[in-house]
């Protein structure tokens, strides 16, 4: 286990108070050192201090005294020979409602125990989706970041959410068309090939062709554009064949793209 790992595991505890003060110094020390334990650190807190803010439903408060007392009769009844001895008799006489009162109240209560379960289902999955929109929110500020490791890092983040707005395709398409660093774009394009199945990111590949520059971002987007198996990148490639001055390797792997593309 590496330092980062083994500090990772004391976010909660540190978070809630739970250390003590060797072991906080200890991992405070650690924090002001390591970005990546800092950014743990703020999803750590926003988890815990959403889950802590949830609200269970109290029930009515004579709902366990009412539900014990009729439990309790019904137990005594059912401990009387007349109920043990003559049982077809006894679903014939006036005590019969006390049995559907009972199954009544326990229906209301596995209702109420349901609908509890699902509110808090719904607050969970507010709660994911609040992380998301934290984890969204941080990859698109670290784009702007001056340092080429903190944007390939930014990128990469777009692997951690469940769902991929325009906001994040846009920064995507910015960040591999304009970005001075080749391995930034290259980071970019890996990621955009892995949403080929929205249509307009196989739009945006397409209209990128011609703006790359980078032998290597042409030869990575022409591998992209064969693994989707799209035809609509024939027309920018033939375009860029034309161009002065195209890398040999360049050339051979777009004529290879486009003879296998048709």
């Amino acid at each position: 286990m590496n330092d980062c790992e083994e500090y990772r595991e004391r976010l909660a505890d540190w978070h809630m108070g739970r250390l003590d003060a060797a072991a906080a110094a200890g991992l405070e020390r650690h924090l002001n050192n390591c970005a990546d334990c800092r950014e743990a650190l703020a999803a750590t807190a926003f988890v815990l201090d959403s889950i802590n803010n949830l609200q269970a439903p109290e029930p009515p408060a004579n709902m366990k005294v009412d539900f014990r007392a009729m439990l309790d009769d019904f137990k005594a009844k059912e401990k009387k020979p007349v109920f043990r001895d003559r049982v077809w008799s006894w679903l014939l006489q006036p005590r019969l409602p006390l049995a559907y009162g009972l199954i009544i109240l326990l229906c209301i209560g596995g209702a109420y125990l349901l609908g509890r379960s699902n509110k808090q289902g719904h607050e969970i999955q507010e709660l994911h989706a609040g992380v998301q929109e934290q984890k969204q929110t941080m990859m698109l500020a670290m784009l702007d970041n001056p340092l080429a490791s903190e944007r390939i890092k930014a990128v990469s983040y777009t692997n951690d959410l469940k769902k991929v707005d325009d906001k994040v395709i846009d920064a995507l398409f910015t960040t591999l068309n304009n970005d001075p660093n080749v391995n930034v774009r290259l980071s970019a394009l890996e990621a955009l090939a892995a949403l080929g199945n929205h249509p307009e990111v196989r739009t945006g590949l397409i209209k990128s062709i011609s703006t790359q520059d980078s032998p290597v971002i042409q030869l990575a987007i022409a591998d992209v554009m064969l693994k989707l198996q799209e035809k609509g990148s024939i027309s920018p490639f033939k375009q860029l064949l034309k161009q002065r001055g195209l890398d040999e390797n360049v050339r051979d792997k777009v004529k290879q793209t486009i003879t296998k593309l048709i």
